[in-house]
């Protein structure tokens, strides 16, 4: 079943919820809701075009995503960059000491909520020309 109306309305969901960790200092949780925002405006566009949509990283899923559309090499790298928070904000035993509350900073969380922004535009506007072609 074709979901990507429910999938980007997610990613919209997970990006306002990170705005709100960023802006109550939880960093690591802003990061890492960034990256479901990511994650599921990707998940979106991929399964409008028919594809499928498996795995957690995003810069996985934007590749994927080639094979629709011109995706800029800047948000793949930018997807690099937002992959790296799906499991070390969360898992404590992932760095060699501290709590990942402790690890990441109001600047990584600032880039990530702004490369996941782009990424669910980029997505959204995908999923609009899916739509109309």
């Amino acid at each position: 079943m074709e979901r990507s109306a429910d999938w980007l309305a997610q990613a919209q969901a997970d990006l306002a919820a990170a705005r709100l960790m960023f802006n109550n200092g939880f960093h690591e949780w802003a990061c890492f809701a960034a990256q479901q925002a990511a994650e599921k405006a990707a998940k979106a566009a991929l399964q409008r075009g028919g594809r499928d949509t498996w795995g957690h990283s995003v810069a996985t899923l934007l590749l994927a995503l080639r094979d629709l559309a011109v995706v800029p090499d800047l948000l793949v790298d930018a997807a690099l960059e937002l992959d790296k928070a799906y499991i070390g904000t969360r898992y404590p035993d992932v760095h060699p000491v501290g709590a990942p509350h402790a690890l990441y900073t109001r600047g990584e969380a600032e880039r990530c909520l702004n490369y996941a922004e782009r990424i669910v535009e980029f997505c959204a506007h995908l999923v609009a020309a899916l739509d109309q072609g």
